[in-house]
């Protein structure tokens, strides 16, 4: 399934893509696509409905961001050998996790802001893992089954805040807008291997990011066996889980992003984003 949110911001509906790729409401049976809805239970109540009996969206409403109310935003940090690479820095022995705001949630389309101050405002496409059931200490060899489905993240940065303002990742990563979730969120039945997800961004129309999860360091498994060593992971939560190489900080010379620009990306499966870069 393919499970999305839609409507003004602060007042989403749930939803979801029927075989014909049209949008149904089914607030009829969740409320929201929340951590109730993602666990196997609220998958198995959307999964049960009779798709055609339920309401047809009509229009073009805004999509919001896949996930409502996650309780954690969390983000593995050089996660592809390439990507490491070309900031400079050894690929890291385990995983490097910070977390994202997640007052930065926002829909795949909504305008991003350029923070005041900022002049390395950059971009990470990136896969991200939605937990279904609560995780803690899990095996690698069941990391999977406490997964719900996947969605596309831009881990929009500041590099500057993230490197130069003392302390750890977080400021950089915090912005409001700079977790743009979706268009949607694709259950785990429907990807036939994720760790083969062709990933990719453009600015501008320019090609700047071109990737596959089969290059991660680190995989959706491993990530998930790993973080449940540290924390608990509830349903709703969101792991992002890095990105692969060609972000504006590895350029040369390094190019960030400015006002008007317009930044596209997508992964096989997951769906496309849109976002115009604009003044805080």
């Amino acid at each position: 399934m393919k499970l999305l949110r839609y409507g003004p911001v602060g007042a989403e509906k749930p939803g979801l893509l029927d075989a014909e790729g049209k949008m149904r409401d089914i607030s009829a049976i969740v409320p929201d696509i929340d951590g109730a809805a993602l666990t196997p239970e609220g998958l198995a109540r959307i999964a049960a409905a009779d798709l055609a009996s339920l309401p047809l969206v009509e229009g073009e409403p805004r999509i919001g961001s896949a996930i409502a109310r996650p309780g954690k935003f969390l983000c593995v940090g050089l996660n592809y050998s390439d990507h490491a690479k070309e900031t400079g820095k050894e690929p890291p022995a385990e995983p490097i996790l910070f977390m994202k705001a997640t007052s930065a949630l926002c829909g795949p389309n909504d305008d991003v802001e350029i923070p005041r101050g900022s002049d390395r405002t950059d971009w990470e496409v990136e896969l991200g893992i939605v937990i279904g059931s609560r995780a803690k200490y899990v095996s690698e060899e069941e990391a999977l089954d406490y997964v719900a489905g996947y969605a596309l993240v831009n881990d929009v940065s500041e590099r500057r805040f993230q490197s130069e303002r003392g302390g750890q990742w977080v400021k950089g990563k915090s912005h409001d807008t700079f977790g743009p979730v979706g268009p949607w969120m694709v259950t785990k039945d429907e990807i036939a291997d994720v760790q083969d997800i062709a990933l990719w961004l453009d600015v501008d129309g320019e090609r700047r990011q071109t990737g596959n999860t089969n290059t991660m360091i680190f995989g959706v498994a491993h990530l998930v066996h790993y973080i449940s060593q540290f924390m608990t992971l509830e349903p709703g939560d969101i792991i992002a889980t890095g990105t692969p190489p060609g972000v504006g900080l590895g350029m040369k010379p390094p190019t960030f992003l400015s006002e008007g620009q317009v930044v596209t990306l997508g992964a096989a499966g997951l769906g496309e984003q849109r976002q115009v870069m604009v003044q805080a």
